[in-house]
């Protein structure tokens, strides 16, 4: 498993979504792509902006299906976090129907 820290590359608050692309096409999709199970450890992050969680994930379900979800995995998020992942996971989903 690839482990992502979210917190040395964004600071506390994740809100540049070119940094969030970035982590996606340098990081995320390569491991995804070569079979890895990604974890995006948020730890530290106290919060994070929609439009970075949609840079981070948002291609990646629209291009390869709900399905890639499975080899992602979020760790360490805050409440807040959290329900931005869900709500980015969510509309991106419905997106591709």
């Amino acid at each position: 498993m690839k482990t992502i820290q979210i917190k040395p590359i964004a600071t506390e608050f994740a809100e540049d979504k070119d940094l969030a692309a970035k982590i996606r096409d340098n990081d995320l999709r390569p491991a995804i792509e070569c079979g890895e199970t990604v974890m995006l450890d948020f730890a530290g992050v106290t919060g994070a902006t929609q439009s970075f969680v949609h840079a981070m994930i948002s291609d990646l379900i629209r291009r390869d299906g709900p399905d890639v979800l499975d080899s992602i995995q979020f760790a360490n998020c805050d409440q807040a976090v959290k329900y931005i992942i869900q709500i980015v996971s969510e509309y991106s989903q419905y997106e591709i129907e």
